[in-house]
């Protein structure tokens, strides 16, 4: 995973954790939308995405 897709995927958990502590979301979708956000920290953290090697996705430059 290269270093623009972590922390494009960081800052989208950032954001949606900003979004659910001031409320602006709310409901089924805010846990869907932190569940999210979780696994976007997971798999930035261990640069690792089980979907993109499943569909042959390579962000990293580095061989």
């Amino acid at each position: 995973m290269g270093a623009l897709d972590k922390s494009l995927r960081v800052l989208t958990a950032i954001i949606i954790a900003i979004l659910y502590f001031l409320n602006v979301i709310e409901g089924t979708i805010a846990y869907i939308l932190m569940v999210i956000a979780i696994i976007f920290l997971i798999t930035s953290f261990i640069n690792f995405c089980p979907i993109y090697s499943l569909i042959g996705i390579n962000t990293c430059r580095k061989k």
